[in-house]
């Protein structure tokens, strides 16, 4: 365009001198040949200016044709390209949401399993404490003369194995825990889950051997103990926290697959404890999606 504009301007240049000189005054020779070869001249100039003109303007509108062309074929390659990444990302997501759907429906079919699971270990722990008892009741005539006379039968359980008090035995055991008396702590929580397997606080004395053994580092053990307070005790108090320690425990020991499987199951089953908020930090410091907030 610039050297369109500079090759016209020194042409009309040439231009307006030539008719300069033809306009000057005549002189005696005028008229003379010269003259008339450099009007002659001239007019070509003039010619050639404007078919040179008319070739530039044509050159031009076909530059300008071919780049309003070029342009609109950018254009449309770049919606082209908008649409179809438009299209993938809804697909993936589509892809995305119907994966989170029936990971979800699978894992509530497996809440399910587990929680009948326990509701069946119970019943069978119940029909077979009934069975015991039903067994100690019905003693024979010579088992119970003997023991009006003071005689003690053979097998008998000595008087001396009596279950100790529910409560006082838990505290007790939760007092030796937090001051660091393991060994004790660990005997005493054993008691409760022996004596009282079906006690509330029998799921709060399985938490805490797995405190226990977490503590202690010994993270595979405290994994089958909360695992214990999680199947045997789903409705226990302690289920929540014992759900992200066992996916605490699993991270320690290199186990992260599962470890993640334990956390994002937490959020799902108690989405809104304190322990569910504890997982998704933990899950965003490990760069884990998070399925089902």
């Amino acid at each position: 365009m610039q050297i369109r504009k500079t090759l016209r301007n020194r042409l009309l240049a040439g231009v307006a001198f030539a008719l300069i000189l033809a306009g000057a005054p005549a002189q005696a020779y005028a008229t003379s040949k010269e003259i008339i070869e450099l009007q002659t001249q001239v007019q070509q100039l003039l010619d050639m200016v404007q078919r040179l003109q008319s070739t530039l303007d044509t050159r031009f509108g076909v530059m300008q044709h071919l780049a309003e062309q070029t342009a609109d074929d950018a254009n449309r390659v770049t919606a082209t390209v908008n649409a179809l990444q438009k299209q993938l990302n809804a697909q993936t997501d589509a892809a995305g949401g119907k994966l989170d759907t029936v990971s979800g429906q699978v894992q509530s079919l497996n809440d399910s399993v587990d929680e009948l699971k326990s509701r069946m270990a119970k019943l069978d722990k119940s029909i077979q404490d009934m069975q015991a008892q039903a067994q100690n009741t019905q003693a024979p005539p010579q088992q119970s003369a003997a023991a009006s006379d003071g005689a003690q039968p053979a097998g008998a359980a000595p008087m001396g194995n009596q279950a100790p008090p529910l409560k006082e035995t838990f505290q007790a055991g939760v007092r030796d825990y937090n001051a660091a008396k393991f060994e004790v702590a660990t005997g005493e929580f054993q008691d409760v889950l022996h004596y009282y397997p079906l006690d509330d606080l029998a799921g709060s004395a399985q938490f805490y051997l797995g405190e226990i053994a977490y503590r202690q580092q010994n993270y595979a053990d405290a994994v089958k103990s909360y695992n214990a307070v999680i199947e045997g005790f789903p409705g226990s108090s302690k289920a929540p926290a014992a759900q992200l320690r066992k996916g605490l425990s699993l991270l320690l020991i290199n186990k992260k697959d599962a470890g993640v499987h334990e956390l994002r199951l937490l959020i799902q089953r108690h989405p809104q404890t304190p322990e569910a908020q504890q997982a998704r930090t933990k899950l965003n410091s490990l760069g884990v999606r998070i399925v089902g907030k």
